[in-house]
């Protein structure tokens, strides 16, 4: 069967196909005449599957590939071939395939098998079924390999494993030589007449004794056998000296003679003895024993004038070894009772040798004596006991005559990576270090000389509390000179501080401290000190942190504290280190607190704070009573002292609102300021202008500023006229306003915006107000915002907040708020992100969410109309569904999908970094809600479906009720003016370009023609009274319930008394009803006052994001 460019051979592979039914196929035979087929060969080849071509230099030859399948070969030519058979060079490839068994094995299964079978039985597979499994063909460089595909497989070739398994067979010879016994020779070498060491074996009598032939150990033989660090440094070390041509390298030598006076081995040693025989034999060698000499040197002066003798002896084993006793062998050791013992010592060796070579005895001449003794015993006493036999010990007498201090020393040296610790005593002003042989003398009045003895009680003391410093210490009594430690563990923080306490503590003086490289830390642990008393306005913590003599600033070790550091800088250069305790500690001060000088500044409202940081130690008396007084009074609010009413309010108060007096009154007692929060419409105005007025009862005439949103302006001035006419009042507000603050004292209130209040700041910031009075607060709310910054320049005695909404958000919106009206109470700025903000809005962090209520709940008075406006008729809730026309419902799919496309294809961490371009795409949509013509994209948008049911909704309702509609899109507002300008419906209309707010409220409250207000939600979502309307439209509806309900107690405050009806407008299927679902949860979470959320968009993940498309 023809294929475009290929054949089909059906019925048939490669193994059943014969070269006839080949013929069959093909057009002509020729193809059967070529014999060689070196020319062809595979492009690539796998089983079942080839791709072939011809050398061939005179011509381009096509490609052709073969495929078999179960029952056909397929074969596809590069020639173009438009027969219906196969064409001449397909039928030469597979002609060839047939014919040649390197190409034929990988189509022709019996034949691979047969092939395969010979590298099978190698590795025991032969009954395997099918060997392709285990094994794989390839074809490279004209040649068939055969390979393993499994590499672990074994192949049981006995030469093979023989040769690279099984354990050679030891000969008898070894076995022999491993009876034999190893010793170690000590004898000179045989050309330089030096020391040197042997490694040899021999044979051995039946009593032990070692017998010819001896035979020698190659060293370096046995260090590649050995795999112990002691015995490659004792064959090391016999190698070292069987290869040293020279005298030199003393220290090396000796290191190396320890080494090999280890003898990790236990070895026998033998001495080499040349007055037997030159030749090293059994009968030349002569057993000894090998150590080190643990032993001292003692010389004796005697005065025999006009000469002073010195002779000297060896303290070895409590006996006394004159040195002409003592036999030196071999430069380093000395022989005694059949034993060579290595002296450890260079420059006690040194000294023996010296004396050996002057017969045993020195003589100075009386003239040369004290020079002798300044340049060579005094040297000579930090290692030698020095009898001065012509001088005596002190008497009793002279040493009441003469009175030495004693005064223990640490002296600290770097010496390349470490330090030494030299424990030293001073004797007067004599430094004697505690491990020299260094003895005092002094004369009498007569000129007598006399010794003292040295205190060995206070040395060995020194020397202990250096060694109880450090386990290492221990292991170092040997050294006899000093201890040491590598400078990295020196200066661990924690060793070096306790270290030094101690010793200080102990009345050591340390020197040398600094002088170490590289090193600015101060040796002295802190010494924390702090009090805490009671000022003014704040509690005042001293707290002193002091290192040694030197004192760090506050600043020090806020800086230090603050980029969360142990090291303070100090004034003279060092780095105090604090102690890891005391961070955390210190932290929460500076949380709490401001630095002012050494003074650490904290609010008395923070007075809880107070006492859980410090103990009460530290506490002044005055401090601790007022601690104790504001615990007595705030820890119960039930009983709060009842204030009267002013005289000159013009207004009853409600109980609730007497409450807010009652609260606003008891924490001007204590000079604490506060938040009132109560829901919107609850009359916040009028409790402030009570309390203004009852503050003019309490201390008479006084100044208080109240900044209020432009929008409310008008507002507060018609309610202090209403309410308060006795009221002095400035507004502080357009180009007439009062620029000379003085002039400001003439007023009982000065109200003004927060715009003006920027502008102005540099005037008002110089007037020290009564009290600051910020209306709608939530302005403040970002503590970097300028408006914030403003406002904490400003002065006053005491300042209040007011918002309906004092979470919007975040818990955060709480900090710029509070940290006004209550400066102090909730710390640092970081202090309240780290510990409240990010646990309770990111981890929803319930514990936290209380601490922070219970923390706060002194100092913010809120109140629902739930709780306590009764009084209020019903409010219903409805939403109505509208259903988008076809064209609309196509503008919303399109956009839909777009949106939807791009979040699917971002992870979430992608999605936080294109939030903006997620919000954008859905307010687009929101847009479309609405109507498309809101893209501003050219689309008609016309009969869009919430334009016609608004109005419908308006034209029905608006004969018997006042309407207000609100919609986030000023656009929107404008396009639902048309409507309603087409239908003759009077209106009023009010966004942020509204110049005369307070005449387009007037006019709808008061003249009754008007039926209906539309209100941007930003310009007019909060502060205005609109009880006259009892229908609230929310035309887009939005993601913060609380915004909503902004707007909808635009009506439903205190003051209505129709029953209010608020309508959600919401397009079926879109994102607004699922956001309509999900607001229910930020509703719930809103009703608290500390919400556990954050933004409400911005914590939706990628599949909560796809869920509301």
């Amino acid at each position: 069967m023809s294929l475009p460019n290929g054949y089909i051979l059906e019925n048939v592979n490669i193994a059943t196909l014969s070269v006839f039914d080949l013929l069959k196929h093909t057009q002509d035979s020729n193809f059967m005449d070529r014999k060689d087929f070196g020319n062809i060969y595979p492009l690539s080849l796998e089983l079942n599957t080839g791709f072939f071509t011809k050398n061939d230099e005179t011509v381009e030859s096509p490609h052709v590939s073969v495929n078999q399948g179960d029952n056909t070969i397929i074969s596809v030519c590069s020639c173009n071939n438009s027969s219906e058979k196969l064409c001449e060079h397909q039928a030469e490839v597979i002609y060839c395939i047939l014919e040649k068994r390197d190409f034929r094995i990988f189509y022709d299964k019996q034949l691979r098998h047969k092939i395969l079978l010979q590298s099978a039985r190698g590795y025991g597979l032969e009954n395997e079924a099918d060997l392709d499994v285990y094994f794989l063909l390839r074809y490279e460089d004209g040649k068939l390999h055969v390979e393993k595909k499994v590499k672990e497989l074994l192949s049981f070739d006995g030469y093979a494993i023989e040769n690279n398994l099984i354990p050679k067979q030891r000969s008898v010879l070894v076995k022999k030589i491993e009876e034999k016994k190893q010793l170690l020779v000590i004898s000179r070498h045989r050309y330089y007449n030096q020391l040197n060491f042997l490694l040899m074996e021999s044979a051995c009598t039946k009593s032990g004794k070692i017998k010819n032939p001896l035979t020698n150990i190659d060293p370096l033989q046995a260090i590649w056998k050995s795999d112990h660090a002691l015995e490659v440094k004792f064959y090391t070390a016999i190698l070292a000296f069987q290869n040293k041509y020279s005298e030199d390298n003393f220290e090396i030598d000796h290191e190396a003679l320890k080494a090999i006076v280890a003898n990790p081995l236990g070895l026998p040693i033998y001495y080499h003895d040349r007055d037997i025989s030159e030749t090293i034999s059994a009968k030349s060698l002569l057993p000894v024993a090998i150590g080190m000499l643990k032993a001292e040197i003692q010389l004796t002066v005697f005065k025999k004038e006009p000469f002073y003798e010195i002779t000297g002896e060896l303290i070895f084993q409590d006996v006394a070894i004159p040195f002409k006793n003592i036999t030196l062998r071999y430069d380093y050791f000395v022989y005694h009772h059949q034993a060579f013992y290595l002296v450890d010592n260079p420059d006690m060796l040194r000294l023996i040798k010296f004396f050996k070579a002057n017969h045993e005895i020195l003589l100075i001449h009386a003239s040369k004596y004290e020079e002798f003794i300044q340049t060579t015993l005094a040297s000579l006493e930090e290692f030698v006991h020095i009898n001065y036999t012509y001088i005596h010990t002190a008497t009793s007498v002279q040493l009441e005559e003469k009175e030495w201090a004693i005064q223990p020393i640490i002296y600290l040296q770097q010496q390349g990576s470490f330090i030494y610790i030299t424990p030293v005593m001073q004797y007067g002003v004599i430094e004697v270090p505690v491990y020299s042989k260094k003895q005092l003398f002094d004369r009498d009045r007569n000129g007598n000389e006399f010794k003292i003895e040295r205190n060995k009680e206070k040395e060995i003391r020194l020397t202990s509390i250096i060694m109880e410093q450090h386990s290492d210490f221990k292991e170092q009594l040997e050294e006899q000179e000093y201890f040491y430690l590598h400078k990295d563990r020196f200066l661990e923080e924690d060793w070096f501080l306790d270290a030094f306490d101690v010793w200080v503590s102990a009345g050591i003086t340390v020197l040398g401290f600094n002088e170490i490289k590289d090193n600015n830390l101060n040796p002295f642990k802190a010494k924390i000190n702090i009090e805490v008393h009671s000022g003014e306005d704040w509690f005042n913590a001293k707290l002193t942190v002091s290192f040694g003599k030197t004192k760090a600033t506050l600043k020090q070790v806020h800086r230090a504290i603050r980029n969360k550091n142990r090291f303070v800088e100090l004034d003279n250069g060092t780095q105090g280190i604090l102690p890891e305790e005391w961070i955390n500690k210190i932290a929460q001060y500076f949380q709490v607190g401001d630095i002012d000088g050494d003074i650490l500044k904290i609010a008395k409202i923070n007075f809880t704070e107070v006492e859980k940081l410090f103990v009460q130690e530290v506490l002044s008396e005055e401090a601790q009573q007022e601690i104790n007084n504001y615990k007595v009074h705030f820890s119960d609010f039930t009983n709060i002292p009842v204030v009267k009413r002013p005289k000159e309010l013009k207004a009853k108060l409600r109980d609730y609102q007497q409450e807010g007096l009652n609260w606003l009154n008891f924490l001007d007692n204590f000079n604490f300021g506060g938040c009132l929060a109560d829901d919107m419409g609850l009359g916040k105005t009028l409790q402030i202008i009570a309390f203004i007025l009852s503050q003019r009862e309490k201390h008479g005439h006084r100044t208080n500023l109240i900044v209020v949103p432009t929008s409310l302006l008008f507002n507060w001035l018609e309610e202090i006229e209403k309410f308060a006419p006795s009221m002095k009042v400035e507004v502080h507000y357009g180009p007439q306003r009062e620029k000379d603050v003085e002039e400001l004292n003439k007023y009982e209130v000065v109200l003004t915006t927060y715009g003006m209040l920027l502008s102005d700041i540099r005037i008002l910031k110089t007037f020290r107000f009564n009290y600051i009075f910020l209306d709608e607060a939530q302005a403040i709310k970002n503590p970097n915002s300028a408006r914030y910054k403003a406002a904490r320049l400003l002065q006053a005695r005491n300042r209040v907040v007011l918002t309906g909404t004092p979470v919007e958000n975040n818990t955060f919106d709480l900090y710029g708020q509070l940290s006004f009206a209550c400066p102090g109470l909730l710390g640092s700025k970081q202090f309240f992100k780290d510990t409240y903000a990010i646990p309770i809005d990111q981890f929803a962090y319930n514990k936290r969410a209380t601490e922070l209520r219970r923390k706060i709940n002194p100092f913010m008075l809120r109140r629902t109309k739930q709780q306590v406006a009764k009084e209020l008729p019903q409010k219903t809730e409805m939403l109505i569904y509208c259903e988008m026309n076809a064209e609309q419902r196509l503008v919303y799919d399109t956009y839909e999908r777009e949106l939807r496309e791009f979040i699917s294809s971002k992870s979430d961490d992608e999605i936080q970094k294109s939030s903006m371009h997620v919000l954008t795409g859905l307010t687009k949509l929101r847009q479309i809600c609405n109507s498309p013509r809101l893209l501003k994209e050219g689309y008609s948008g016309e009969n869009a479906v919430k334009i016609e049911v608004i109005a419908e909704q308006i034209e029905n309702k608006s004969e018997n009720h006042k309407i207000l509609v609100f919609s986030q899109f000023v656009e929107m507002l404008d396009l639902i003016r048309v409507e309603l300008e087409d239908r003759k419906i009077v209106f009023e209309y009010l966004t942020g370009q509204t110049k005369n707010r307070g005449e387009n409220v007037r006019n709808f409250q008061q003249n009754k023609d008007v039926r209906v207000f539309l209100i941007s939600l930003k310009a007019g979502g909060v502060g205005l009274n609109l009880t006259e309307a009892d229908y609230v439209y929310l035309v887009d509806p939005w993601w913060n319930p609380a915004v909503e309900n902004q707007a909808i107690d635009r009506s439903y405050r205190i003051g209505q008394t129709k029953n209010v009806v608020a309508v959600r407008l919401i397009c079926k299927d879109t994102v607004e009803e699922k956001i309509a679902k999900l607001q229910q949860k930020k509703r719930k979470l809103a009703q608290d006052l500390i919400a556990t959320d954050a933004t409400f968009f911005n914590q939706l993940s990628k599949s909560e994001l796809l869920d509301i498309l």
